[in-house]
């Protein structure tokens, strides 16, 4: 059994979001922080340097039988999957993998390419723990509100570091600040090389910060077989909220996959 809150001291309460306030993405669209700031069409920032992993990210895949847009996977199967947006303070990321790990939990990772721009590192750390690595956009900015050249931007800069990070853009793309993509987005994400978008059917609301125990009721309350959650790195709720999570699935009979093992 997994002691609640074992990971949070190694953290501490107080993480925040790249030394900015904490965004997530809400059910109804919404975000904590919805001040949009314009995109450049192309960022011209340095690129990380390649380095070797240890596994390599499979490139995305068609998933026959699935929408363009993916919120769950099939409810006939024992399996939901975990997904936390990428960004915010690594060592807050590194415990909630620690903590999925020692359960036995495997869990799919949508990554901001400014924040793999400054923890590199981190594209190895989600791979070799055999989890699913993706794409959540390169700022993080609302991708639905962005003209069509700005939203393409957005999506390639984060598959372009993926790819030199582990020789594939990911296997999943998410739109960031937003629950559903449009459907201009949805063209663009398939242009730029996925085939599907990563939606999901149960929010946790945890970039809220609204204490463990309200993020590990809503996910109980909400969670069934073939699941798609939302979470996110950044937050000592989440951290301190994933051993009681992964008990209840645990106590249900589910087990926590990658979004690609939910859908094979």
């Amino acid at each position: 059994m997994l002691r609640a809150g074992s990971a949070l001291a190694a953290v501490g309460a107080g993480t925040a979001l790249l030394g900015a306030p904490a965004t997530g993405c809400s059910s109804g669209g919404g975000e904590a922080d919805s001040a949009v700031r314009p995109a450049p069409a192309r960022d011209k920032a340095a690129a990380p340097k390649p380095f070797a992993t240890a596994r390599h990210a499979p490139a995305p895949r068609r998933f026959a039988g699935q929408p363009a847009q993916v919120t769950h996977g099939p409810r006939t199967r024992p399996q939901v999957a975990l997904t936390f947006h990428g960004q915010g303070d690594p060592a807050t990321a590194k415990a909630l993998l620690a903590e999925a790990e020692k359960a036995g939990a495997k869990v799919t990772v949508l990554a901001v390419g400014r924040w793999l721009d400054e923890h590199p590192d981190m594209a190895r750390r989600i791979l070799d723990g055999g989890h699913d690595l993706g794409n959540h956009t390169h700022h993080h900015l609302d991708i639905n509100a962005m003209s069509e050249a700005d939203a393409y931007a957005e999506i390639t800069g984060c598959a372009h570091r993926l790819r030199r990070l582990t020789g594939s853009i990911g296997t999943w793309f998410r739109p960031s600040r937003t629950q559903t993509a449009t459907p201009l987005v949805e063209r663009l994400a398939r242009r730029a090389g996925y085939p599907h978008v990563l939606s999901y059917d149960v929010d946790s609301l945890d970039f809220t910060s609204p204490g463990a125990p309200a993020v590990t009721r809503k996910l109980a309350a909400e969670i069934r077989a073939g699941s798609v959650v939302s979470l996110h790195f950044g937050y000592a709720d989440t951290v301190a909220a994933l051993p009681a999570v992964l008990q209840e699935l645990e106590r249900r009979g589910l087990r926590a996959v990658t979004t690609t093992e939910l859908l094979t």
